[in-house]
Formats: C-alpha cells, structure tokens, sequence
C-alpha cells in the first residue's frame, strides 16, 4: 500500500518502507502535486514554482524526466507502455491519485470537517494531531507555494489542538488538559481561543484565582502586542467569573470548522442553466466551494441563513421575491454574508438601491469565470467594489442626491479619517492605503471600521457611496 507523508518529513512509502524519490526539486514536483489535492497542476506551473523566476532553458524536459523517475519509484512493478496510476497525466500536466487516508495532509483536513457529540470531535481531534510529526513542508520552506501550504496546515493544526480542548472541556476533563492548554496559550499569545479554553479549564477546576490571573496576562499581551484590550467576548468571560456566574459544562457539541481560506459561496438564481455552471467552477476552484443554491428570493434567505456563507451570488432579479428584497433581508442578519449582485441589465435605480442596502458590488453575468472569482475574494476581503464600469456610472447619475436614508453627515471626522475615507471611495484596499498615507495595513482596518460605526454603517461599500453622496468625492475626480 502507498502512502504519503507531509505533516513533517516529507516521504512516500510502500507498505511501510521509505521510497527513494531522489534529489530535492524531484521530491518538490510530487510534493506540489500532493499539495494540488488530487487536481492537476499544469506543467507550466510547476516549471514557474519550482524555479521561480530563472527556469533553465531544458526546465520542461526536466519536469519530464522528474515525473518518469517519480513514476518508476512508485509504480515499480507497471510494465513500459501501461498507463500510470498514481503519478498520472492530466492536461495540461499530472496529478495525484491517492484515497485520502493514504495522504496524512488530506485525512488531517477530511477529520478536521468532523461534527457531531463532544466525543466524536474528542477522537477526530486526537486522530488528526497524531498524523502530525514535525512542521509540514519544512523542507521545501523556500518555495511560496510550500510556505503558504505550510502556514494553511499550521493554522488547522492550532485549530485541532482548541477544537480537542473544547470537546474535552464539555467532556469534564479540564485537569488533563490544563498543562496543554497553558503551553498552547503560551506560544500562541494572540489567539482569544486558547486564553478562553485555558482561562476556562482553571476556573472548572476550582482555580478561580488563577483563571482570571490568565485573563490578566491576556490583556497584558494584547495591549503590549497590539495597542488593544480584551476582546468583548474575554471581557464577558471575566465578569461571568467574577460574579461566579460560569456554568457546568454544556451537552452540545463544539461547532464544526471549516479550513481557513477556503470561501463557501451560496448561488441564488432562477435559472437552473446559471446556477449548475456557477456550481462547476467554484467546484474546480482552489479556496472556493458551494454552500448551496436558491431558486428564488426566499430560497435565498433561508439558505443564507441555514448555511452561513461568507459570500452570496444573487440574481437582482428572481421570482417570488426579487434580488433586491433579499439582499435586505440577508444583510438585516446577525453577522451576514458578503451579497454581490448578479445582474444582466437592471435598472439604475435597483442598483443604486442595492448599493445603499449594503451589498459588496456587481458582477455581469455574462462575465467570464475569473471574473467572477474575483468578485468573490474581493467581496470576502472587503477591500473593494466589484465591476467598477456599473458601480462609477451608478455614482455619477446618483451623486450628491439627497435621501432620507442617508448616513449622518461627515462633519466631526477629522482630516486624518477622511483621508483614509477618500481613498476607500476610489477603490484602494487597506494596504494599498497604507502604503499612500504611511500607515500600518492593520491600522488602516481599524479606521475604516471607526468610520463604519462612527456613520452607522456595516459595510465598505456603503462608505463609498456616502463619501460621493456628502460631496467628499466628485465623480471622475483624481
């Protein structure tokens, strides 16, 4: 049986005994193609990644001659001409073919989707941490695409560790995990979780005193760190124990996890043709995946609702209740999604009306699909109106009009923040922003959420429209 390791050295092995998969840049073309998840990765790709920069001039002969030994080592018993099974072509280049129990990296992320009672998070949580044997990657650390797949695999590590402590907690077991807790607070200072877990456990073992001494030690960190207090949930936490208002642990089970960086995108459209070709490219899409589909309005807000996307491709115009009825209502929700607006041709007066609503932007939905996949990590980010082509004529036709609804006037921010809020008008995103006005990228966050709250808005693209409403920004303006 083949299997594959990642969550520390990297290895191939054949029932148990190390393959030899010769020099450095051979073991990188199947640890990339490991990384892929079983979709191909074109030969193009990998010349680029594995030589970033200065490939030689023989680099696609070379990659050939990578995966033919890499194939030999794994399959030595397929005869010359049969078909590759494992290490297969795929154009526009290879993939591998593996169950996920046979790749550690890919039963770790399969156990981490794990859900149910406090004892079956408890046991997929052990199962996942002991696949891990070392840093993911290490070797191939220099490369981008290892780095970024190392740090995706670090950050479901921590989230295992806290996952297994919650379970374990709602389990009774706070002695056994306190030693863990305490070291994994202690390495990873600005995680709210692992204070919340270890501050928690203490107080369950009747340790009141030194729960909240870890809350202290939290909140020194924080403001030493990041200029900041506790969060409002620590904060919460320390009241309820200081008023011995805590209770025993509770039945339910911990909420399931997804893997940081992937999108879940919920598709609302009439049109069964629209909705099954959006569903087939976020399923062939890294960092992207379905969260549902809608038929109409209502279909919409129920499953937005239901399945808690982080962003909403929705129809302006559907039966029963239209794009635009449902995007209130979405939006009107306890910590909604990013809604962008699908549209064909519309009339101003909904698009505007969509925009004041709050929602992320536009995409045509005659777009090509890396347009769409754009529109998506930009409304996820925040950062950014999408289809500037339909929001800039929105704009200019709308500008300087008043409206009942309008937020409160500008005046009372200083110049500093209107700085910031002229520039979040043309577009810029917080790190582009801070590099135009010297400012920290996280500093820059915290200013625009300031102007949210300070004019009673929730999202940055209804900044946008009271920055050209209040006259601060003229449209095609420089």
């Amino acid at each position: 049986m083949l299997t594959f390791t990642a969550l520390g050295p990297f290895q191939a092995w054949a029932d148990g005994t190390p393959l030899d998969l010769g020099g450095q840049r051979q073991r990188a073309v199947l640890a990339r193609l490991l990384v892929a998840g079983g979709r191909a990765v074109p030969v193009n790709t990998l010349i680029d990644e594995l030589w970033p920069g200065s490939p030689p001039a023989q680099a696609l002969s070379t990659i050939q001659g990578y995966v033919s030994r890499l194939r030999r080592a794994l399959e030595p018993g397929r005869a010359p001409r049969e078909e590759a099974g494992v290490l297969v072509s795929a154009s526009p280049g290879y993939a591998l073919r593996a169950r996920t129990e046979e790749v550690d990296a890919w039963h770790f992320g399969a156990l981490m989707r794990t859900d149910g009672t406090p004892a079956q998070v408890w046991a997929a949580m052990e199962s996942a941490l002991g696949l891990w044997r070392g840093p993911a990657l290490a070797e191939f650390g220099e490369l981008s695409w290892a780095a970024t797949e190392a740090s995706r695999l670090e950050e479901l590590r921590l989230i295992a560790v806290e996952r297994r402590a919650g379970a374990g907690l709602t389990l009774g077991r706070a002695t056994s995990l306190v030693a863990d807790l305490e070291a994994h607070a202690s390495a990873y200072p600005l995680r709210e979780e692992a204070w919340r877990l270890l501050s928690v456990a203490l107080y369950r073992m009747g340790r009141q005193g030194d729960a909240l001494a870890a809350l202290r030690r939290a909140r020194a960190v924080w403001r030493d760190e990041l200029g900041l207090d506790l969060s409002a949930g620590l904060k919460s936490l320390e009241a309820d124990m200081l008023a011995q208002r805590l209770d025993e642990p509770q039945a339910a089970a911990p909420a399931a996890v997804r893997e940081p960086g992937v999108l879940r995108v919920l598709v609302a459209d009439d049109q069964a043709l629209v909705r099954a070709g959006l569903r087939a490219m976020l399923e062939s899409e890294a960092g992207v995946e379905p969260a549902g589909e809608a038929a109409d309005g209502e279909e919409a807000i129920a499953a937005a609702r239901a399945e808690r996307p982080d962003v909403v491709l929705l129809d302006i115009q559907m039966p029963r209740l239209d794009g635009l009825a449902a995007a209130r209502r979405i939006l009107a929700g306890e910590r909604p999604p990013k809604v962008v607006m699908m549209t064909t041709f519309g009339s101003d007066e909904n698009l505007y009306a969509a925009l004041r609503a709050g929602v992320s932007g536009f995409v045509l939905k005659t777009s090509a699909p890396e347009q769409f996949l754009a529109a998506i990590r930009a409304a996820a980010a925040g950062d950014a109106l999408i289809d500037p082509a339909v929001t800039t004529r929105l704009i200019a036709a709308f500008a300087g009009r008043t409206d009942p609804a309008s937020p409160p006037a500008l005046a009372g921010l200083s110049d500093d923040r209107l700085d910031v809020l002229k520039l979040v008008a043309r577009g810029l995103t917080d790190q582009q922003i801070g590099q135009t006005l010297a400012l920290a990228e996280e500093e820059v966050g915290l200013v625009v959420k300031g102007l949210l709250e300070h004019l009673g808005l929730f999202d940055r693209a209804q900044l946008v429209m009271a920055a050209y409403e209040s006259g601060l920004v003229t449209p095609g303006a420089k």
